[in-house]
């Protein structure tokens, strides 16, 4: 072949490649290089919920995976909610090399690609946080599904909503575990980011539900989506609060007398707040 067209053949074939491996290589500084997800097998993990603590759905498309589940608002690109349960015997300090993030395949209309958080300001902020599925490596890869993730201001995910994941792993050792619910408030005029317009929540919620002999107790927070030096405690709300802002009903499958009890309290002493 001549020369005059090999060498625009070549330039062609290597543009070509390095278009495609952009699908399988994360440049971003907080998802360094790593294995691709791999297959599930489980291991000593702890149940991802008791389904008599699911929220309801208001998109219809529940998605369970082996670690959490979550209900995906394919019009947000996000997970109006993501639940667990965060079990005493899942506190672990392993160190895992992070993975790609990576599009949820259990979602019928595909989560958001990753790439839509590329230069726009906003933190790949994690629903179920990696640091609650240190336990086992297919736990902690999994957190890295791209329906588990919601635009957050970087300094509100590094600092007071990090400040309330610890605690919520205190609580979990503390009380010999706790179930969890967390989301962006997917409502009201939010801005979008990347090509598939990714709502970018003004607020986020988290429910933590603690049960001791029997004994039900909650306590629920929505935040601002921005900085902020505050206690977290200040931004404790009932849970009915938060679902007249969601529009979820959060405790549906629990008795009546257990549901309407717990999601009018705002105790925080019982959570030993001071």
């Amino acid at each position: 072949m001549n020369r005059k067209y090999i060498y625009p053949l070549v330039i062609i074939i290597v543009t070509v490649a390095l278009y495609y491996a952009d699908d399988f290589i994360n440049t971003e500084s907080d998802a360094p290089i790593s294995k691709a997800l791999p297959k599930n097998t489980k291991g000593n993990s702890s149940p991802e919920f008791d389904d008599s603590f699911l929220p309801s759905s208001t998109t219809g498309a529940i998605v369970k995976h082996d670690f959490f589940t979550l209900s995906y608002s394919e019009k947000d690109e996000q997970a109006e909610w993501v639940a667990y349960e965060l079990a005493k015997n899942d506190l672990s300090k392993n160190e895992f090399e992070r993975p790609y993030f990576i599009v949820d395949k259990k979602v019928k209309t595909k989560s958001a690609d990753w790439r839509n958080y590329r230069n726009s300001g906003y933190d790949r902020g994690h629903l179920c946080p990696a640091g609650d599925r240190r336990f086992s490596f297919e736990a902690y890869n999994e957190t890295f599904l791209t329906s588990n993730i919601s635009p957050q201001d970087h300094d509100f995910n590094a600092g007071i909503w990090n400040r309330l994941e610890q605690k919520t792993r205190y609580w979990a050792k503390k009380y010999e575990g706790v179930y969890i619910v967390t989301g962006g408030v997917l409502n009201g005029n939010m801005k979008s980011i990347g090509d598939e317009n990714v709502s970018v929540p003004n607020e986020f919620y988290k429910i933590v539900v603690d049960i001791t002999n029997g004994n039900y107790k909650a306590i629920s927070f929505l935040i601002p989506n921005k900085p902020s030096s505050e206690s977290f405690y200040k931004y404790a709300v009932s849970i009915d609060e938060i679902e007249t802002r969601t529009g979820i009903d959060f405790f549906p499958n629990l008795p009546d007398s257990i549901e309407n009890k717990m999601e009018r309290m705002v105790n925080l002493k019982a959570w030993g707040r001071k």
